[in-house]
């Protein structure tokens, strides 16, 4: 057993959840089915391609401006 990473988010009414140690995704309409379903998914992907080494992810959060795009005009025009 291993423990792994499962980063999560809202879209469009489902739960999507990521594993960013092996790329895996998945989905579901609950938070407890997206892991269940990513946990399958992964447990799938593991079997073709074995972790080479176990490293955790380092996640951090940072801030941008919300207008920052609408600011600058886009290159070409």
């Amino acid at each position: 057993m291993t423990v792994l990473t499962a980063v999560i988010h809202k879209e469009e009414g489902m739960y999507v959840a990521e594993c960013p140690e092996t790329g895996t995704a998945s989905q579901g309409k609950t938070l407890e089915e997206a892991v269940k379903n990513l946990t399958e998914a992964t447990e799938i992907y593991l079997e073709e391609f074995p972790l080479e080494k176990e490293t955790r992810p380092l996640m951090t959060t940072f801030e941008v401006k919300l207008h920052a795009a609408a600011s600058k005009k886009p290159v070409g025009f």
